[in-house]
């Protein structure tokens, strides 16, 4: 194995905008813990903080009156309102209300439990309130989604969640429903253990195949996967992980350490006080919060002390529990400890001496005695500790989420997982025998998104019944789901009308990615025998159909790829046999139409015979409560923070008008009939405040502040004038002083040009009109000025800051309009001869010709006027505008 820079393996696409790509939310959501990361481009890849910048939130939600509240604020509440605080909902999710899972609940939880209408279970409040388990995570979730939207500026809503590979379909399904509720949309759902080893592979590569065991103790159980690791050496290819085994307990996990630490805690007490704490629900919520601490303690000391206040019936409670009576305690525990690693090895078909390491993962890993068991199980030396415990598994799932996104681009890994119960189905033979046909489908360890068609021989409609071999759990039944088939004997008489020999159904079936098992085609089929030359020609070279063989395949293994024996057929047809063959099939279309397809898509209907998800109409009903919570709780927010600037403000203008502050700004700017009313209006307020504050509406606290804030309002203006007034004077007189001087420079140089019979930049007009412009300017300036020293800080201003900077401005944009002229540029003269002083050139070379010798020895001299040349006045340089970065 080769360690590879994190870096390298994560790289997120920059091709596109940020707004087009959408974040994914991964969460982990333990009986006790919730861990949650978000990929988003542009934000650093890192786990969820929550709002008190905690790394992990405590899975409970909770109420105080009617304020709602998470993670570690609700937990905390079950000490004071345990009726309407609930942790390790977990537990119930799709649990029948009277299996063993609710049964256990009871043990570690004091909430009121109620039946639904589903046959599942609901969670009652003090005041009468019922939830379901459902909607109780969906809050949480979207609570996790709150978080994730604020961390990354942008809406979430893609999300994959990571379940424990023992979750039954009714789990799954209820998982999706509270995700639904929470107005995300289902990404995935990955098993915890794959999870893992996606985060252990980010980093590594295998350059030989590996196997490794990942070490799962979490709340609710011990799981164990065993997982193979290769990296191929064609980059194509990049790394595999291949789930090859699982097993679990349900007996062992850190809720029942929890709770059996509670029962020592329990009975020191009673011994010690002679009542029975049980009766008291407060005082077993406290036990329960101690007995969580009590155990991390354990986990680092030898013996630790339990300290509550007022238990129960106003009694302190202190005693000293040891790791020795912990241990003792969990004592018929040691043997299940370790078995879910001997278990997943043999469904492996595997032993410890083909196993790598043992990767730890889970905060139940760090308990001495589970650690002591697991070493003493597999060998110290191939025990693991190079992942987070908390953070592998919600970081695993992100990565993986992210790839499945198509918005990242990460490291290739290719994940193949499986199914760890034997599904099989059920029908029967046929209307009229009674007799029942149960094949096995999809058998532990068939890989997850394998698909298998069944093959039936029927004319009439018949349903599908799926059930689990064996119960998953005690008290969960097995029989998950049914599917009806119809439309069968419409379609079978079409085909046969169609000239169909045999016609059949075959039915397809579908174990997810996400591990729900499906219907997810139903067909009737039938061979349509073609009489044509095209179809004679195909018959006779083996082109027929061979996906029927492979269709009609019931083996219990997932399908593999097999070589066709038409393709080979095919290879050895000579070339112009086919070519006479595709001739013939067109002209035979042409004569007679033939059937387009041989196949009839069939209706199929779903019945959750057990334990159904949520409908769409309650889930809805689900969501529009959790709606109307949010809005209830943020118009709640808006009236807090509306109170608590209000009564903010009230004291900083209470210390305003402390007589004691004499020479503060508010105090020079203000005059003694405006302070007089403002306290007059203050005093009002702070009554207003005291008597009717908790029953008032936001819009008042709002209305109340804007009356104060309108008698502070001139006071604000004339501190804001004095302190802008000197800056505006200076930009005004600057912009003054600069344009008599480019008047000085500009009428010299117009001169100059002038007497130079150059051309200028500018006009007299121009200049004088800039001259008189400056000028106004000037008298204006200097008369208010003047006006405005006379006036005293605690009157209003005569002259305006922003009526001196829209003067100015004027005067600014009249000086820049010439100032930013170009020098006009002059037409040149063409060079020629004037016909006048040809002629007198020539009579003169005569002349000369004539008086001094031979006239074809003289030369003739032609006289050439030349323009005069242009004085070059320099431009002013044009500015090229800088591009920006992201059109380059």
């Amino acid at each position: 194995m080769r360690i590879i820079p994190f870096a390298s393996a994560l790289s997120l696409l920059s091709l596109f905008p940020h707004c087009a790509l959408a974040s994914v939310l991964a969460i982990d959501y333990g009986s006790e813990w919730i861990k949650a990361a978000v990929m988003s481009p542009g934000i650093p890849f890192d786990v969820l903080l929550n709002k008190d910048s905690k790394r992990k939130i405590q899975a409970s939600v909770g109420w105080k009156h009617t304020t709602r509240y998470f993670g570690t604020d609700a937990f905390n509440l079950a000490s004071r309102f345990p009726s309407d605080s609930f942790s390790c909902i977990k537990l119930l999710q799709a649990a029948p209300f009277d299996s063993d899972a609710v049964s256990y609940y009871s043990q570690i939880s004091d909430a009121d439990l109620v039946k639904t209408a589903r046959d599942t279970v609901a969670l009652k409040q003090s005041d009468g309130t019922e939830w379901h388990v459902e909607e109780l995570i969906g809050m949480q979730f979207s609570y996790v989604k709150q978080l994730a939207e604020v961390a990354t500026n942008e809406k979430v809503s893609d999300v994959i969640v990571s379940v424990p590979p023992f979750f039954s379909q009714f789990q799954r399904d209820a998982v999706v429903d509270a995700i639904e509720i929470a107005g995300l949309r289902t990404l995935a759902l990955i098993n915890d253990g794959t999870a893992v080893a996606v985060n252990y592979a980010m980093t590594r590569t295998f350059p030989t195949p590996e196997y490794h065991v990942i070490y799962d103790a979490g709340a609710s159980a011990i799981r164990a996967t065993v997982v193979s690791f290769s990296t191929s050496n064609d980059a194509a290819s990049g790394t595999q992980i291949a789930v090859a085994g699982v097993a679990y307990d349900l007996l062992t996990g850190g809720t029942e350490l929890n709770r059996r630490l509670r029962e020592l805690l329990i009975e020191a007490f009673n011994a010690k006080h002679g009542r029975d704490v049980r009766t008291d629900k407060r005082g077993m919520a406290k036990l329960w919060k101690e007995a969580g601490r009590i155990k991390a303690i354990l986990s680092a000391n030898t013996d630790a002390f339990a300290t509550i206040e007022s238990l129960a019936w106003d009694i302190d409670f202190k005693t000293k529990i040891t790791r020795a009576q912990f241990e003792a305690a969990c004592e018929d525990l040691q043997n299940h400890f370790a078995r879910p690693i001997e278990d997943a090895l043999s469904n492996a078909g595997l032993t410890l001496d083909n196993i790598t390491s043992v990767i730890l993962t889970g905060g139940s890993t760090r308990t001495p005695m589970i650690q002591a068991a697991v070493k003493a199980a597999v060998g110290e030396e191939k025990i693991a500790l190079n992942v987070n415990a908390d953070e592998a598994t919600v970081l695993g799932a992100a990565l993986h989420g992210a790839s499945l996104s198509r918005q990242f681009k990460t490291k290739d890994i290719k994940v193949t997982d499986i199914g760890i119960f034997d599904v099989q189905v059920s029908y029967l033979a046929t209307a009229t025998t009674p007799r029942t046909i149960t094949t096995l489908i999809f058998p532990a360890g068939s890989k997850i998104g394998t698909k298998k068609t069944l093959t039936f021989k029927r004319k009439e409609d018949f349903v599908i019944n799926f059930d689990y071999k064996d119960p998953v759990a005690p008290g969960v039944p097995t029989r998950f789901l049914e599917v009806g088939i119809s439309g069968v004997a419409e379609a079978i008489a079409n085909l046969t009308e169609l000239g169909a020999t045999d016609p059949v159904v075959k039915a397809t079936l579908t174990l997810s990615e996400s591990g729900f098992v499906s219907v997810s085609k139903a067909v009737a089929f039938g061979e349509i025998k073609d009489d044509s030359i095209a179809g004679k020609l195909k018959g006779f070279f083996g082109a027929g159909s061979s996906s029927e063989a492979e269709d009609t395949t019931q083996e219990n293994t997932p399908p593999r790829e097999t070589d066709s024996s038409s393709s080979s057929a095919a290879s050895s047809t000579p070339a112009d046999a086919a070519d006479a063959a595709k001739e013939t099939e067109k002209e035979e279309k042409k004569k007679k139409p033939t059937p387009k397809d041989n196949t009839i898509v069939l209706n199929t209907t779903v019945v959750f015979p057990t334990i159904p998800p949520m409908t769409v109409d309650e889930k809805k009903k689900a969501r529009s409560r959790l709606r109307a919570i949010d809005l209830d709780e943020a118009a709640i927010a808006r009236k807090e923070e509306a109170r608590n600037s209000f009564e903010s403000y009230l004291y900083r203008m209470r210390d305003l008008l402390d007589p004691e502050n004499h020479d503060t700004p508010f105090k020079q700017c203000s005059q003694e009939v405006e302070r007089k009313a403002i306290a007059e209006k203050l005093e009002e307020s702070f009554a207003w405040l005291h008597d009717k504050g908790d029953v008032a509406e936001t819009s008042q606290f709002l209305d109340k502040r804007n009356a104060l804030e309108t008698l502070e309002r001139p006071i604000i203006h004339r501190y804001k004038e004095i302190e802008e007034f000197p800056q505006a004077l200076n930009s005004s007189q600057m912009w003054n002083w600069s344009t008599r001087l480019f008047l000085e420079e500009a009428l010299q140089n117009f001169t100059a040009e002038a007497a130079a019979d150059l051309p200028s930049k500018w006009t007299k007009e121009e200049l004088d009109g800039l001259e008189k412009t400056l000028k106004a300017h000037e008298v204006w300036l200097n008369e208010w000025v003047e006006k405005q020293k006379a006036v005293k800080t605690n009157e209003d201003p005569v002259i305006e800051t922003t009526e001196m900077k829209a003067r100015a401005k004027v005067l600014e944009t009249a000086l820049m309009k010439l100032v930013k002229r170009k020098v006009p540029k002059t037409a040149k003269k063409k060079t020629t001869t004037s016909a006048a002083a040809e002629t007198e050139a020539t009579v003169a070379a005569s002349e000369s010709a004539t008086v001094g010798g031979d006239a074809s020895s003289s030369p003739v001299v032609e006289e050439t006027i030349v323009p005069t040349p242009t004085p070059v006045v320099p431009e002013e340089e044009e500015q090229v505008p800088i591009q920006p970065r992201d059109e380059l």
